[in-house]
């Protein structure tokens, strides 16, 4: 008896989730066909339907470029046609703002392209990176990272394996304050004069370094002094790393005021600006300062890979 009625709650709950899943299924039905029919009938659906291309965007591929070299890809939007007439259902009328986008993927993307350096991220998108090449400087560390954390900014540092060898602690401490650690070449040689064994050996040793000391694993390397040869980039590339220099440099290791440092940068900087950095007296005094004008000028500031991701940033 017991068997019995084990086997009618089975046959119970099988007979309940195939009548749900007839439900759900119906309802689902009505959904995408019913429902959008009676949308379509309404004149502020054909309206939004009417306007929406004036609002889209298509994406842009990545590209090499004959002067910044390697161009990452941009998001493009298109019009969620049904979110956007729900949106705009209560008062009945067309209102651009209330328009809901989806974001369209481009064809061609970073990875797609042959190993090349990157200098700068996409020109429509609104935000800038900064490069902070470390392998001395320890003093003003403490003080540029108090300032990014005051700004909620995360930046790219890029760190000498020998400097991480002798400060794993510090490598940590930037870690966790939440910013991205990339590859600096070990020795800081002129990478361009390298063999492409020693080459090798500069950035592997660096990269293993820097994951037993921080427990990350480098995807971006900054040749030193930004030299290198064909041969440096497809190395890194082989690494499964890729290889950014500059947008504006600082120069900051030339030991300027706060106020040419500043001036220099932002007569220069505009969306996808890379900003290169090292830290110095100079960086430190004017960081504040840069991080507000930089903001003021509309712009967002993320790290290497925030800047080379294809999301678009909608205003």
């Amino acid at each position: 008896m017991k068997k019995v009625m084990i086997l009618v709650g089975i046959c119970l709950i099988a007979w309940s989730l195939v009548n749900n899943s007839i439900m759900n299924h119906y309802v689902s039905t009505l959904k995408e066909t019913v429902l959008p029919a009676m949308k379509q009938s309404d004149p502020l659906y054909q309206s939004i339907v009417k306007n929406a291309s004036t609002y889209e965007i298509p994406p842009s591929d990545a590209k090499i470029d004959s002067v910044w070299k390697a161009i990452p890809g941009y998001n493009g939007l298109k019009v969620d046609l049904l979110a956007s007439y729900k949106n705009m259902k209560k008062k009945g009328e067309f209102n651009e703002k209330k328009l809901v986008y989806t974001q369209t993927k481009p064809k061609i993307h970073l990875e797609d392209l042959p190993p090349s350096p990157i200098y700068k991220g996409h020109p429509e998108k609104p935000m800038v990176t900064f490069i902070i090449n470390v392998a001395w400087g320890n003093e003003y560390l403490s003080s540029i990272l108090a300032t990014l954390k005051k700004h909620n900014v995360s930046a790219s540092f890029f760190l000498e394996g020998n400097w991480v060898k002798k400060n794993p602690e510090l490598a940590k401490m930037i870690v966790s304050a939440g910013h991205e650690v990339g590859n600096h070449s070990y020795s800081h040689p002129d990478m361009k004069k390298l063999t492409a064994h020693l080459a090798r050996e500069q950035l592997s040793k660096t990269n293993e370094i820097i994951e037993a000391a921080t427990g990350v694993k480098c995807v971006w390397f900054a040749p030193p002094s930004g030299s290198y040869r064909d041969e440096t980039i497809k190395i890194a590339n082989e690494l499964n790393m890729k290889t950014v220099m500059w947008t504006v440099d600082t120069v900051d290791w030339r030991k300027p005021s706060p106020e040419i440092l500043i001036n220099r940068v932002m007569s220069k900087i505009e969306n996808g600006s890379m900003v290169l950095m090292h830290p110095t007296e100079a960086t430190a005094k004017s960081l504040d300062q840069l991080i507000t004008l930089i903001k003021q000028k509309g712009l967002e500031i993320g790290t290497v890979t925030e800047l080379m991701n294809e999301e678009r940033i909608i205003k």
